[in-house]
């Protein structure tokens, strides 16, 4: 699988809500530094995990918006904003964030992550 195909089927998916599907994107070793408007986070792939669980509590649907893709070899960078539907309001879509990360991708998984995001 290409890169380009692997960043894109799972910003398509439904991974940050589904344990199961968000397994089979990281890599064993994944590591994702994370600054977000709360703070720095270093996070594992089992917190990773462990966040997925908690979101799939909070949120029926989840939709990532591509705005920017660089590809170069194994490291891809974007910036994207990711809209939510809530368990308490599941007809109305709302922004929860924008993002830019950096991925480096390893034996077809996600690998390393760095982010950084703004709440809406």
């Amino acid at each position: 699988m290409t890169t380009k195909k692997l960043i894109q089927d799972f910003y398509k998916s439904d991974a940050f809500i589904n344990v199961a599907e968000m397994e089979n994107y990281l890599h064993p070793d994944f590591v994702l530094e994370w600054q977000s408007s709360k703070g720095f986070s270093k996070m594992n792939r089992q917190e990773v995990l462990n966040l997925t669980t908690e979101m799939s509590a909070s949120y029926i649907r989840t939709k990532v918006k591509i705005h920017s893709l660089v590809i170069e070899k194994n490291q891809v960078a974007l910036r994207y904003s990711q809209f939510v539907k809530t368990v308490e309001n599941p007809r109305e879509e709302m922004l929860l964030a924008n993002f830019f990360v950096i991925l480096e991708v390893k034996d077809d998984k996600l690998y390393r992550g760095y982010q950084m995001s703004q709440l809406n």
